[in-house]
């Protein structure tokens, strides 16, 4: 009788799992049909789709591979297989960041301007988009609005070039005997006295960082501002209504209403802009350090450019002493580590807005 219930045991267990299989199995392909059904209803959103993920796969993954050159010797002359040069392993990361040679030092200078210009960026460059965009949403006449939004939308569509050389223009410095007037803003701060006559703002490392700090600012500060605008305008104007009822007055209502209502925007843009904390590109501080290199480097060689230099593509490398068969080691392993600080970066900030508040990127 024993024998028989356990038998009987035994395959009541096996029917359930035979029957939890064929319920799963039916689950999966349920799913499996509804995915096609959408991809066969909605197929020209996924045939759109198809160059996108061409174009990350060539431009974003694909280049992942090409990493293996900061752990080799590579020398295009010997091979132009990146796969057959020698293993070095940490060998170049290693030498720039505990190194005793010049470059190291170099290394470590580019990484500490690199991280300043970021940071003073975030400080002030990261409020004055909510500042715009609050300002835009008091604006009651639409079409000032748009007129004023336009206007500060304009730097962001203007080549980099272009601005680089209205710096110049306006931050020259006079010349009595060429008979060169001064630009437009030195001349207010000689006004003023901030600044001596005849003063070279861009080739002095002491104001380098502010010019570059400031004119990203006003060109990127009312392109920046459209998000939050958007974010501001998908309150519920019964939230202001409210609180106007309960007697509270404008600074109170962006306290307690806008503010709050923009603080997912807020977290998600914040988590975004410190993964980018050590991406300052090196196009514009080329274009702003084109005639005085050397003067400006100690304030204005970042990362990307230092990299540049590496290679002997911008500037000199004199100094650097680095073997032509680790140049492109060298040069991995610092845009590596770069890239390895913003992953972790992004990272910490994710982990901590996902504790402290209920919006996170993941």
């Amino acid at each position: 009788m024993n024998l028989t219930n356990n038998q009987s045991i035994i395959s009541y267990q096996e029917l359930e799992a035979l029957r939890e299989e064929s319920i799963y199995k039916e689950m999966e392909e349920s799913k499996l049909h509804r995915y096609w059904l959408t991809i066969k209803r909605q197929w020209p959103i996924f045939v759109m789709l198809i160059p996108v993920l061409v174009f990350f796969l060539l431009f974003r993954y694909r280049p992942i591979l090409e990493l293996i050159i900061g752990f080799k010797s590579y020398d295009a002359n010997i091979t132009s297989n990146t796969f057959e040069s020698p293993w070095i392993g940490f060998y170049a990361l290693r030498e720039l960041m505990f190194g005793t040679r010049e470059y190291t030092v170099l290394f470590w200078r580019a990484f500490r301007n690199t991280f300043t210009i970021s940071m003073y960026g975030l400080l002030f460059g990261f409020p004055i988009p909510i500042i715009l965009a609050l300002l835009f949403s008091e604006i009651k006449s639409d079409g000032f609005r748009s007129i004023t939004q336009i206007l500060t939308y304009l730097p962001k569509f203007i080549s980099t070039v272009v601005i680089t050389s209205l710096l110049f223009l306006m931050l020259r410095p006079g010349q009595a005997d060429a008979n060169i007037q001064p630009g437009v803003i030195n001349s207010f701060l000689v006004w003023l006295g901030a600044v001596p006559n005849e003063t070279n703002l861009l080739g002095n490392p002491a104001y380098f960082r502010s010019i570059f700090i400031l004119s990203d600012i006003w060109e990127g500060a009312g392109y920046g501002s459209i998000v939050y605008f958007a974010a501001i305008m998908s309150i519920s104007p019964t939230s202001y209504e409210a609180a106007k009822i309960d007697g509270a007055n404008k600074l109170d209502q962006i306290r307690y209403v806008t503010l709050p209502g923009m603080a997912p925007t807020l977290t998600i843009m914040l988590i975004l802009r410190i993964g980018g904390i050590l991406s300052v590109g090196y196009e514009k501080i080329i274009l702003m350090t084109e005639n005085e290199v050397h003067w400006v480097l100690d304030s204005a060689d970042v990362l990307s450019t230092f990299i540049l230099r590496l290679g002997n593509v911008y500037g000199s490398s004199a100094g650097l002493s680095v073997p032509p068969d680790l140049i492109r080691a060298f040069s991995t392993s610092a845009d590596l580590f770069n890239s390895f600080i913003a992953m972790f970066l992004v990272l910490g900030a994710n982990f901590i807005s996902r504790r402290v508040s209920d919006t996170s990127l993941f």
